[in-house]
């Protein structure tokens, strides 16, 4: 991928750096690959970040260089919901990691994605814009380079990501509609685990009943931050687990084998063309099957 401008009278004798940090948006630590790889021109030759520009100069950055990965890729089908040049987001499915960890060496998301990727002779490394738990099924955004990556990462800082989950939980919400402001910590002594702290990381989730399904209700959830497990905590902390978490529910079932929690929507603007991208994954089978029969109310 390459990304030009054409300098104007505003950046007239500036230097190429002030371009790639400006209107190209052009992290210092990308600056510093661009270098080491050759993909800083000016008018389509080689350039420093030093030389001045002049009006109907055209600065560019060339991102197709390629980058070492340790991962092993793994031919595994994707549910691709949306991809061009700059972006990948897929449908993850429930019980699979996003990496590989010390418990799952093999059957991760950016392993499938690397296959992917290397199918179409792209040779850069996996990055994932947002983050689902293991038994989280639903949509995972991926960069396919650092430039889009930060620019992305930027939109998520600004609180201008919209993300959105339909969860399963215990009862129902009093009232049916609002926000949970509670922050949250690691547990103390846990690497996985995380409580509301009063020390903790600022934490925002918004809620709204859609259904209420006997001893169950439909929610939808939409994160304003993103903290590790934020619904997940915030939903217990409510007193209304999601159903099947086993790490923040002590209520047995059997109905479902995973926290019953689907990342539904992203919206966001895309990090070049500015257009509204607004994606949906459709809610997972093992979902389906909970909403279908408690709306038939049959006993589980």
């Amino acid at each position: 991928m390459q990304i030009d401008f054409k300098a104007d009278e505003a950046y007239c004798g500036k230097k190429v750096y002030h371009i790639l940090r400006g209107p190209l948006k052009i992290s210092n630590n990308l600056i510093t690959q661009l270098k080491k790889n050759g993909g800083i021109l000016l008018n389509g030759r080689p350039a420093r970040t030093v030389d001045k520009v002049q009006i109907g100069d055209v600065v560019s950055v060339n991102l197709d260089f390629r980058e070492e990965t340790f991962l092993e890729p793994e031919d595994r089908p994707l549910d691709i919901v949306f991809e061009d040049n700059s972006l990948l987001a897929v449908n993850k499915p429930p019980h699979m990691p996003v990496h590989p960890s010390a418990g799952h060496r093999t059957g991760t998301l950016a392993q499938a994605v690397l296959w992917h990727y290397q199918k179409q002779g792209l040779a850069v490394k996996i990055r994932p814009v947002n983050r689902l738990d293991s038994g989280t099924s639903g949509l995972t955004l991926f960069a396919k380079n650092a430039h889009i990556q930060d620019l992305l990462i930027g939109q998520m800082k600004e609180n201008r990501i919209y993300k959105s989950y339909l969860g399963i939980v215990f009862g129902s919400f009093e009232p049916l509609s609002g926000t949970i402001r509670l922050p949250i910590s690691r547990k103390e002594g846990s690497i996985l685990e995380r409580i509301v702290d009063p020390a903790g990381y600022p934490s925002v989730t918004h809620y709204s009943t859609i259904e209420i399904l006997g001893d169950y209700s439909l929610v939808q959830f939409v994160l304003e931050t993103g903290r590790t497990h934020q619904i997940r905590v915030h939903a217990k902390a409510a007193g209304h687990p999601l159903l099947g978490d086993w790490l923040y529910s002590d209520i047995p079932t059997h109905i479902i084998d995973r926290q019953a929690l689907h990342a539904h929507r992203l919206s966001f603007d895309h990090p070049l063309t500015e257009e509204k991208i607004d994606l949906i994954a459709p809610i997972p089978d093992d979902i389906k099957r909970i909403l279908y029969y408690n709306r038939k109310g049959f006993c589980h």
